[in-house]
C-alpha cells in the first residue's frame, strides 16, 4: 500500500527539523516529490534536501517568513512550480513564539502566534486548493490538506503557553471546516496533533517539565518525530484513507485520550 503516494507533488512548511523534516523524507520515501520549507535554517533545510537526493528521490527549497502573512501564497506558488504540480499541503511551521503567563501576553506575541499558526495555514490552504483541484483533474485522485496541531489545542497547554494552545484548538476547529467546505471539490482536510515530542520546540523546555511529560504518558517515553510519519502518510494516501476526512488524530503515547 501508500503505492499511490509515488510521483506526489508534496508541499511540508517547517520541514526543516523535528517533525516537519521527518515528514519531508517518510513522502520521499515512498517515491513523493518533495518541497521542504524553510525560513531561518538554511543548513538544516539543505541538509534534509541532500539526504532525500542521495536516496534518488526529489526535493527542493522553499523559503518564508511564515510570521508575515503575505509570504504564504508566493510560497505555495514557489512549490508548485519548483515541482510543477502540487497534490499534497502539509500545513506544519508552528511555534510558541515565548511563553508567557496569562497576564504577560501582548498584543505582538499574540499577533506572531497566530501569524505562524493560524493565518499560514489559512493563506497557505487557500493558494493551495487551486493547485489541488488542477492537479486532481490530472491524476484523477483527489488532492489533501494535513493540518499539524497539537495536544495543547486540547488540554490549554502547559504553563505559559496558553496562548499556542488556543492557535492549535483554532487549528483543529478549522481543519473541520475546512474538510466539510473542500469534500466538494475532491480535497480531503485532516489534522494531526503530536503529544510530547522530541523536537527543537521542546529546547528550552525544563528537564523537570520533560519528565513530568513523560511520566505522564501510557508508554512511557517521550514520542520521536518518527512517531508523527506513518500517521501523515496513512491521511495522505488516497488508498489508505481515502474515506477519511475531518479527523483530528491524536499521536501521544496515551498522554491524551479524546
Amino acid at each position: 500500500m501508500l503505492t499511490d503516494l509515488k510521483g506526489k507533488s508534496v508541499l511540508v512548511t517547517g520541514a526543516s527539523s523535528g517533525i516537519g523534516a521527518a515528514v519531508a523524507k517518510g513522502f520521499a520515501a515512498y517515491g513523493a516529490r518533495v518541497a521542504v520549507h524553510y525560513f531561518s535554517n538554511e543548513a538544516a533545510a539543505k541538509a534534509v534536501v541532500a539526504e532525500i537526493e542521495s536516496a534518488g528521490s526529489t526535493a527542493v527549497l522553499v523559503r518564508a517568513d511564515l510570521t508575515d502573512p503575505k509570504t504564504a501564497k508566493g510560497m505555495v506558488a514557489e512549490a508548485a512550480e519548483k515541482l510543477g504540480a502540487l497534490d499534497i499541503l502539509v500545513n506544519n511551521a508552528g511555534s510558541l513564539c515565548g511563553r508567557r503567563l496569562f497576564m504577560d501576553l501582548d498584543d505582538e506575541l499574540y499577533d506572531n502566534v497566530m501569524n505562524l499558526n493560524v493565518r499560514s495555514v489559512i493563506n497557505a490552504s487557500q493558494a493551495a486548493v487551486p493547485l489541488l483541484d488542477a492537479a486532481s483533474k490530472d491524476s484523477g485522485g483527489g488532492g489533501v490538506i494535513i493540518n499539524v496541531g497539537s495536544i495543547a489545542g486540547n488540554d490549554g497547554g502547559g504553563p505559559g503557553s496558553g496562548h499556542y494552545a488556543c492557535a492549535k484548538a483554532y487549528v483543529h476547529n478549522l481543519t473541520r471546516h475546512m474538510a466539510r467546505d473542500l469534500a466538494k471539490r475532491g480535497i480531503r482536510v485532516n489534522a494531526i496533533a503530536p503529544g510530547v515530542i522530541g523536537t527543537p520546540f521542546h529546547a528550552a523546555t525544563p528537564a523537570e517539565r520533560m519528565e513530568a511529560m513523560k511520566n505522564s504518558t501510557q508508554m512511557g517515553r517521550i514520542g520521536t518525530p518518527e512517531d508523527c510519519v506513518g500517521t501523515v502518510l496513512y491521511l495522505a494516501s488516497g488508498q489508505m484513507s481515502g474515506y477519511v476526512t475531518g479527523q483530528i488524530v491524536h499521536i501521544n503515547g496515551g498522554q491524551y485520550m479524546p
